[in-house]
This record gives C-alpha cells, sequence and structure tokens, in this order.
C-alpha cells in the first residue's frame, strides 16, 4: 500500500512542478511520477547537506516541489 501512495504523491509532486516551471516540459504520467519521485530524493539529500534535514529525515512536500522544479530546471540546461 504504501508504494501505491509513493506513486500518488510523487505524480501530485511532479504536476505541481510541471506547472511552476514555465516551458515545454517531459509528457507523460510515468516521467511525471519519476520527477516527483525524485525531486524528493534531491530535497532530501539537499536539505541534510545543507544542514535543514538531521540524518534519516525526510523532506517534507514543499521541498520535495523545490527538488523537482530544480530537476525540472536541470533537465532543461542538459537538453539545451
Amino acid at each position: 500500500m504504501s508504494i501505491i501512495i509513493t506513486l500518488i504523491i510523487g505524480l501530485v509532486v511532479g504536476l505541481l512542478a510541471r506547472f511552476l516551471t514555465p516551458g515545454p516540459n517531459p509528457h507523460g504520467i510515468i516521467v511525471t511520477i519519476v520527477i516527483g519521485i525524485v525531486g524528493a530524493v534531491i530535497a532530501t539529500y539537499g536539505g541534510q547537506a545543507l544542514g535543514l534535514y538531521q540524518p534519516g529525515q525526510a523532506a517534507g512536500f514543499v521541498g520535495s516541489v523545490i527538488g523537482a522544479v530544480v530537476l525540472l530546471v536541470i533537465l532543461r540546461l542538459v537538453q539545451r
């Protein structure tokens, strides 16, 4: 059951990140879910590196959206 919840939250985070990032974004529900999940991972490790989160503590919803936006910006820069 937790995998389904993770996928749903990844979808919501990915959709918000795609909405907040102007310009062309990757399409498809699977890509959107992966963007949301990877954004959460980026936010978790980035927050731990900056001292915002303790080791073992996951990023929150807002942090996950910010991580997904950062991922989309990096993907756009790499695609050029």
